[in-house]
């Protein structure tokens, strides 16, 4: 493995993701050669398919540099602030928005506790189009999604998927809207081991491992995964898809409930069926949505 792909490999591999699985192969067969050095095969039923602020969650410092400029780090219509949430979700990066086609919770976090504090801003839409990202920090996002929507409107308007970690964001909004060939769902959590040891033995090279710890070397990228490893894994892995439509649940009340969320076995719908089994509320055009909602928000300012 190149030395400057070691913290690209450290977030494909060896941690769990809440990635639609055909993008997860995708991942692990586009970029998985450049990044461990060698052909990639992905097993487990898997098929194909300027100058920024510091990076931070305590403190809220990518927040707090808006602050300072004194804006608002997203675009307002009419009293309806929109924050984008598309590309792959990671969980750090002093940024909002899509940034090199990725978008970190804590610009996420940063947008939603000025959304919810701003008068300038009465209602939220989430335009979302993602198939997921990284377990760590989802939830939290989650949650301020979650608090925010306890106290202004929200809508998820999915400009074409939320799949995974998206769709945990997406249903803590008040209402859920997709378009006809969208998709929605994928309650589940995937996590990829990569084995190097028979390319490293083709090779030459001998790694000799020296720890302290019995369980110091579960998972490592230089030996097989044995039996126990990967019943540990499964074991963490499960417990956060069990936590994912417990958040599920609580978005969606009872247009979904725990059991029906874990019922979707992590499959995706689209369009009428989302709707028709309680993933989302309505099948509209994006912007039709959009138009409507602002409309309604006006409408009711007097009110």
């Amino acid at each position: 493995m190149i030395a400057h792909y070691a913290g690209i490999a450290g977030r494909m591999f060896n941690t769990p993701l809440m990635y639609a699985p055909e993008k997860a192969s995708t991942v692990a067969m586009s970029i998985g050669p450049r990044v461990l050095g060698g052909v990639v095969s992905v097993g487990g039923g898997i098929e194909p398919a300027h100058h920024l602020p510091r990076a931070g969650v305590p403190g809220d410092p990518l927040g707090q540099s808006y602050d300072r400029a004194g804006i608002l780090p997203f675009q307002v219509v009419n009293g309806v602030a929109v924050i984008q949430i598309s590309g792959s979700l990671v969980h750090k990066g002093g940024y909002v928005g899509a940034m090199s086609g990725a978008t970190s919770y804590e610009g996420l976090q940063a947008q939603i506790v000025r959304a919810a504090s701003s008068s300038a801003v009465r209602a939220v839409v989430f335009d979302i189009d993602s198939f997921g990202g990284e377990v760590s920090g989802a939830f939290e996002t989650a949650q301020m999604l979650s608090d925010l929507s306890a106290q202004k409107p929200t809508l998820a308007i999915l400009t074409d998927f939320a799949l995974s970690a998206a769709y945990l964001l997406a249903s803590q909004a008040r209402q859920i809207v997709i378009p006809e060939f969208g998709q929605a769902g994928s309650i589940g959590v995937i996590t990829m081991h990569a084995d190097w040891s028979q390319a490293i033995a083709a090779s030459g090279v001998n790694i000799t491992i020296i720890s302290s710890g019995e369980q110091k070397t579960d998972g490592s990228p230089y030996a097989p995964l044995p039996d126990g490893v990967r019943e540990q894994i499964q074991a963490t892995i499960d417990m956060m898809r069990e936590r994912f439509a417990e958040f599920v649940a609580a978005g969606r009340g009872a247009r979904m409930t725990k059991d029906q969320a874990l019922a979707t076995e992590a499959a995706s719908f689209m369009g009428a069926e989302a709707v028709s089994i309680g993933l989302a509320d309505a099948v509209a055009d994006p912007a039709t949505a959009f138009n409507a909602f602002v409309s309604e928000i006006n409408k009711g300012k007097t009110r």
